[in-house]
């Protein structure tokens, strides 16, 4: 159906904070708007405030019709211990609820007291039933898994690591009784995109939607967008993805504790926000300026004044009278020109400096250079389970920008744990080069886990920081004294991403490896992050599928990792 969810001067926040107000949104069919704003700017909070699973601390959200269909995903993908991958997909796309309320309302329905009532409950939620998709979704969930390259046969899987073969890549057939904590990253991935194509939302909510997801999974996640019959609202960092599926932007302004609506679609948005913060850095500077010399020119008055005195004063040394007349009106007359300042002073129209946003700022330490090459792999094959990455011959020299690209199981992960000397071949050989110190952060941040403090953990990993250095680093990194002191495993992904880059600065390393760096990520943080890689000269090793990253990021090279073959660009 055609529905419309409007937001009416909605307030969010926890606790004693509020982290937006006054905020009015309207999604209509055929809007998608993309919601933008650092880590911490409530994003998430304000998608949850809109599906309705939270109450906002003021304002309203309604939609229209009553019972239209709203779908919210959030980020984490939320594999349940015990959960298979067709009860998953099923609780994603709402279908699960809907039909949990049909068989209640059928069961009332069979009650001989419950009447009238009974049948038009069991009519609405036989609608509702009917609209989710639910009747057909068995047959429907084969079809887009298979689809996705997650075949659907007989037997589980055991899921392995990031690559462990992702259905028609490499190997271990799937089934919807396969349960989703068996699955890599890049497989709960596309079973959470499967989802979302199987769902029949009249509104849907997408919180962080690319994440893992390779360049097919991309595609096919904007052409599922750009295909909606009713209306969204997604939060993303990607911002190639917002560029081609948005057609308006939410700014969350976490620094001036504002929010604004920009239409048109990202490109637009971000010339539209530079020239309004350039007129509000005018206007300041404009209101600086005229008061600065406002004020400077009321002290050079008072400064005239007392020295007319001064002057008056000497001329008639002996003459009491004249030393006092000089002194009041020259008193008198400066001291008018010091109110006609001030009085013009006053009538300025007072201009808010501009609050700068906290911006992720470091530099990736550099270990001296390693030695010319780096390593070797020739005529390797690398074998997991029932996936094959080679054989393969390649060679990584001092200096090297790689950037690596493939579809989630091809081997991309086994590739750099081959390259790194962390995984002996199978036949071939491998070598490491001399004096390699490896920066890494991993696709699933594993550096960051458990039930240790950050603080610990961090201080564990650089031992040469004192606990006082070690706190002061963090901090430059968002992480204040309410995370430090925090499990490591408790924080959200976005903060076990900044730790690691806090790491990567503590640490000298002469070879870097980021896998998926930007995801969790805000954009400002991506954008620092693509200026300190401009500035390291070691060896990188890049695997992402962010394309703009890709495009902005200086490499010398390009590999495609692809059903276990490395083929270079």
């Amino acid at each position: 159906m055609t529905a419309t969810l409007v937001a009416k001067g909605l307030a969010g926040g926890y606790a004693a904070r509020t982290l937006f107000d006054s905020l009015d949104l309207t999604v209509a069919s055929g809007d998608v708007v993309g919601v933008v704003g650092v880590n911490g700017a409530g994003k998430s909070t304000l998608l949850r405030l809109l599906a309705g699973v939270d109450e906002p601390l003021a304002g309203s959200v309604s939609l229209s019709p009553r019972d239209a269909f709203v779908g919210w995903l959030p980020q984490e993908h939320e594999r349940v211990e015990g959960e298979t991958i067709g009860s998953y997909v099923a609780r994603r796309t709402g279908c699960a609820s809907a039909t949990a309320d049909m068989d209640a309302a059928a069961e009332a329905l069979g009650d001989p007291t419950g009447g009238d009532a009974a049948a038009d409950r069991y009519s609405v939620a036989l609608e509702r039933w009917l609209a989710s998709g639910a009747a057909d979704l068995d047959d429907r969930v084969p079809v887009v898994l298979a689809d996705l390259g997650l075949t659907l046969g007989g037997g589980g899987t055991d899921g392995g690591g990031s690559d462990g073969g992702s259905g028609g890549v490499g190997g271990a057939a799937l089934t919807a009784d396969s349960l989703m904590t068996s699955l890599s990253g890049g497989q709960a991935a596309r079973v959470g995109l499967a989802a979302l194509l199987l769902s029949r939302f009249d509104i849907v909510l997408l919180d962080e939607p690319t994440n893992d997801l390779d360049l097919d999974g991309l595609q096919r996640l904007e052409d599922f967008v750009r295909g909606l019959r009713g209306g969204a609202v997604l939060v993303s960092h990607d911002r190639e993805f917002l560029a081609r599926s948005v057609t308006s932007v939410l700014e969350l302004d976490l620094a001036q504790s504002s929010n604004r609506l920009f239409g048109g679609g990202y490109d637009s948005y971000l010339e539209e926000r530079e020239i309004a913060r350039q007129h509000k850095r005018d206007a300041y500077e404009d209101f600086a300026s005229t008061k600065a010399d406002l004020v400077s020119r009321a002290r050079t008055q008072r400064e005239w004044s007392s020295q007319g005195v001064r002057n008056a004063m000497k001329k008639s040394p002996d003459n009491d009278k004249i030393r006092r007349r000089a002194a009041t009106e020259s008193s008198e007359k400066q001291a008018q020109k010091v109110r006609q300042m001030e009085s013009r002073i006053a009538r300025l129209d007072e201009v808010e400096e501009p609050r700068k946003e906290w911006q992720l700022e470091f530099t990736i330490g550099q270990a001296p250079r390693s030695s010319a090459v780096v390593s070797t792999l020739s005529d390797a094959t690398f074998t997991q389970g029932d996936f094959t990455l080679g054989p393969v011959s390649l060679q990584v020299d001092g200096g090297d920008r790689i950037g690596i690209t493939g579809p989630n199981g091809a081997g991309k992960s086994t590739l750099l744990r081959a390259l790194l000397g962390r995984q002996a071949p199978t036949t071939g050989t491998a070598a490491l080069g001399s004096s390699v110190a490896v920066g890494e952060v991993d696709q699933a941040r594993s550096v960051f886990t458990g039930q240790e403090s950050l603080a610990s953990r961090f201080e564990d990993l650089v031992p040469d920081l004192t606990t006082a250095e070690v706190r002061t680093l963090l901090a430059k990194f968002g992480l204040r004294a309410d995370h430090v002191a925090r499990a490591a495993g408790e924080l959200s992904p976005g903060e076990r991403t900044r730790a690691g880059l806090a790491l990567l600065q503590a640490r000298g390393v002469n070879v870097l490896v980021l896998d998926e760096p930007t995801n969790h990520l805000d954009l400002a943080a991506i954008e620092q992050l693509e200026q300190a890689l401009e500035s390291y000269d070691g060896t990188l090793l890049l695997v992402t599928h962010d394309r703009r990253m890709l495009e902005t990021v200086r490499l010398h090279r390009q590999w495609v990792v692809e059903a276990g073959r490395v083929t270079e660009r």
